[in-house]
């Protein structure tokens, strides 16, 4: 403890997984401390009777739920897109070599109270219900244009610059209904709200493009890639990679205080009496609950069942993404479903998620949409938790605070923020021009 770090990393959630890792990778010398004894903090991974303990009170869920040991629960459950960030990242650290990944079955948006697989190309617009025949003419046209998208060919843009265009305005030159157009944005460019339509509309082509590149590296029926046994690998995965270039983990350190000189800069962490000295500190918002500002609170119901969610085609495992108009809100909601398949429950038991920003004070109602899609379960637990941003300047104190996980089933968000983070604590930007087929070979 009595030694000098260029970072010191509190917490072993995710995202300061993700970052311990690449900064041992960038040759930075790393400490990383969690108070709790295992990893993963907010986003870890529980069997049934932990699940029992946290949220019954008691570590006895009933026999006919199967053995503990085959459950594996992330708390925080998102997808990966097959070509995106987190995917390229895993690359780039070779992390890949301790996981193994499995497609994931289905992708569906809710529409006109129902739920329908969500097209991602002219092939599947021409077949989908979501649209009348017209419809489905002009959303091929557009389609089309998005997959011919090339950044680096004028061609492509056919005479629009993307960069000044909104998002609005370039979906206006195919005349595209609101209904259209509320499931493109929320269920394949994955926005979490409208905003977007005012935006220049470059990165709006680009996440339809992800969703649509993402979709064909598999050929299945989802974009999506989820690790075998959850979740919880992942931090593991990055923690031994820190390790394989010299960081130095500590788990079970209580109270972590960090430590700041006259000016108000980080200078250490102080654990059990003895402080570890450091140029820079990154943790997550529980550990410097002064620097940060409430901004939300996500609800969520966690389910077991005994079947898929119905109207999914049997998929053992899938997300479906309900855009907040068709419910009225303000915020989307979103189902999560895994299962034996990926090895996070017993065979023939469902793992299934309901979540979204809480707009009440009573989140039990609020997710009843969701809830009311997945009928019986086995079990159900509801819960919510706080999301914070940080309100520091990393500038002036050194303290580089991720923000709390959102309510999507996605990673996108998640990796973005890692991203952010990245550029600000060691001032440049990650590259991740990858080869993408080495993912390929982790895919079962």
């Amino acid at each position: 403890m009595d030694e000098e770090y260029d970072v010191i990393v509190l917490g072993t959630g995710l995202k300061e997984c993700i970052l311990s890792g690449l900064l041992s990778v960038d040759g930075l010398k790393v400490l990383h401390m969690d108070r709790n004894d295992y990893y993963g903090g907010e986003s870890t991974s529980l069997n049934l009777t932990q699940l029992w303990t946290r949220f019954r009170g008691d570590g006895n869920p009933p026999e006919h739920l199967g053995s503990s040991r085959e459950y594996n629960v992330d708390m925080i459950p998102k997808f990966m897109m097959a070509n995106g960030a987190l995917v390229r990242v895993l690359i780039h650290t070779s992390v890949t070599k301790y996981l193994n990944f499995k497609a994931v079955d289905g992708s569906y948006v809710y529409n006109k109270k129902k739920i329908h697989k969500v097209p991602a190309n002219d092939v599947e617009a021409l077949k989908s219900p979501l649209m009348g025949l017209f419809e489905k003419r002009r959303a091929r046209k557009f389609f089309i244009y998005v997959q011919d998208f090339d950044e680096n060919d004028q061609k492509s843009t056919q005479g629009l610059d993307l960069n000044t265009i909104t998002a609005k305005e370039l979906i206006s030159n195919y005349g595209l209904d609101d209904n259209t157009i509320d499931f493109i944005g929320h269920a394949l460019a994955l926005y979490l709200d409208d905003d977007y339509l005012d935006q220049p509309a470059i990165d709006f082509v680009k996440r339809m493009k992800l969703y649509a590149e993402s979709l064909a590296r598999f050929q299945g029926g989802s974009p999506y890639i989820y690790p075998l046994y959850g979740l919880g690998e992942l931090p593991q995965g990055f923690a031994r990679l820190s390790a394989v270039y010299g960081g130095t983990y500590m788990l079970s350190k209580p109270e972590c205080k960090v430590e700041f000189d006259e000016s108000g800069k980080v200078i250490g962490v102080t654990s059990e009496g003895e402080t570890a000295k450091c140029k820079k500190v990154v943790c997550d918002p529980s550990y410097l609950s002064n620097k940060v500002k409430k901004v939300g609170k996500v609800a969520r119901a966690i389910c077991i069942m005994s079947h898929p969610i119905p109207n999914t085609y049997d998929s053992s495992s899938c997300q479906v993404i309900l855009p907040q108009k068709q419910l009225d809100r303000k915020s989307d909601m979103y189902l999560f479903c895994c299962s034996y398949s990926h090895n996070v429950a017993p065979k023939g038991k469902y793992i299934a998620f309901v979540t979204t920003e809480a707009e009440t004070d009573n989140p039990e109602q609020e997710l009843k949409p969701g809830i009311d899609l997945l009928g019986s379960t086995d079990e159900i637990f509801f819960d919510t938790y706080d999301r914070y941003e940080p309100v520091n300047q990393s500038a002036d104190d050194n303290c580089f605070i991720s923000t709390s996980y959102d309510a999507t089933t996605h990673f996108e968000t998640t990796v973005r923020d890692v991203i952010a983070m990245y550029g600000k604590i060691t001032g440049k930007e990650l590259d991740l021009s990858v080869d993408l087929s080495a993912a390929s070979a982790a895919e079962e």
